[in-house]
């Protein structure tokens, strides 16, 4: 096997390919990158833990085709740290040559022929605006749970129906609902998936600067698989199996008391209260006629205290939230406008958009917020 390479396209298909690998492998070729060297030209990277694979394709001046496997996080330490020179690779018994420039390296090789089948990719579901694609995950997955003993709570749902897609993430104290479009290749398709979070972010942000994002599942034949493709690169992964909580009830039919601030100072107002909040201590909101007062620490500790303009439709209310599960919300919507929907004082507050101080909400994103209780 022998090709030439520009050093920015291998450093970034190795270091996207590698990503995924695991740290401690089960066994040691899962900690490998797969080269493979096509006689038309093509490079194709790829990696495969079992449960997540990735595959780069990348031009190449191909002039020996073969296959190699080799170290991928060693692989791509020495591609980051190359020259902005063209690169060499070629294989030399069991070892594998980088040069680049005066640079030159020897790379042990891995028995290729241990190496796992990387699962097929299922057909295309649908097609998806990278950028939407991105912020809704984003927007989603803070709410996801990052405890590992809830595998179902790690992960984010998706519910497909015709043009309409459904992300869904809970770990029990919030909840985050986003709604997009996206171009079904039926209309006709109705479908569920359960994504692991990080996966899904992960997906997301590498692929989501390419355009358009092409969506495959595969729901069926023992083997549950979502991949996602764009720019020459795709990733698939196995589907969170068990059923998921029916968190879409969990959002009031009515909400008596509204309150409408400016998004961007409750932000700040928050990050300068919560500076005084011991760990799990929560800040409290206070809300009356034209302004709410926040306010944190209490007894002998430290305390902070401010005042924001607010605009309040309803009776007086008061609720305390974790200071980092509020700011979370607050940074996933993005209308210059936050409104908080109440029913109780201690029920879950709905967080979403508004583009004016006055007006309907936009609710396209929702995002839900169980608040602590606090001795009045």
């Amino acid at each position: 096997m022998r090709f030439q390479v520009e050093r920015d396209v291998l450093a970034d298909a190795v270091t996207w390919t590698a990503r995924s690998l695991p740290t401690r492998p089960p066994v040691p070729v899962l900690a490998g990158v797969r080269i493979e060297a096509d006689a038309t030209g093509g490079l194709q990277l790829s990696s495969f833990d079992y449960e997540v694979s990735a595959r780069a394709t990348v031009p190449a001046a191909v002039t020996e085709p073969g296959v190699v496997l080799v170290s991928g996080r060693l692989l791509a330490e020495i591609s980051r740290s190359l020259p902005d020179k063209p690169v060499d690779v070629s294989l030399d018994g069991t070892k594998v040559v980088v040069t680049c420039g005066a640079s030159r390296f020897t790379l042990l090789t891995m028995p290729v022929e241990d190496y796992p089948s990387l699962p097929v990719m299922p057909p295309a579901t649908g097609i998806v605006d990278g950028d939407a694609f991105t912020h809704a995950v984003g927007q989603v997955s803070v709410a996801a749970s990052r405890d590992d003993t809830l595998p179902l709570l790690t992960g984010v749902r998706l519910e497909i129906e015709g043009e309409k897609v459904t992300l869904l993430a809970t770990d029990r104290y919030r909840l985050a609902l986003r709604e997009l479009t996206w171009r079904p290749t039926s209309p006709e398709v109705s479908t569920v998936a359960l994504v692991r979070a990080r996966t899904l972010t992960d997906a997301a942000r590498s692929l989501g600067s390419a355009g358009e994002v092409t969506v495959a599942l595969s729901n069926g034949g023992g083997v549950d698989l979502i991949g996602f493709e764009a720019g020459g690169r795709r990733t698939t992964s196995l589907l969170v199996d068990g059923d998921y909580p029916a968190v879409r009830r969990l959002f009031p039919d009515q909400t008596p008391i509204h309150a409408v601030l400016d998004r961007a100072s409750l932000i700040e107002a928050s990050k300068r209260v919560s500076l005084v909040a011991e760990r799990n201590t929560p800040i409290r909101l206070s809300f009356s006629d034209g302004q709410v007062v926040l306010d944190a620490g209490q007894g002998d500790d430290a305390q902070a205290s401010e005042a924001l303009e607010s605009t309040l439709v309803g009776e007086d209310i008061s609720v305390a939230f974790n200071p980092q599960y509020l700011l979370d919300g607050l940074g996933a919507i993005d209308t210059p406008f936050v409104r908080l929907a109440f029913t109780h004082p201690n029920k879950p507050v709905e967080f979403t958009g508004q583009e004016q101080a006055t007006g309907d909400d936009v609710r396209d994103y929702r995002y839900l917020l169980v608040p602590i209780r606090f001795a009045s």
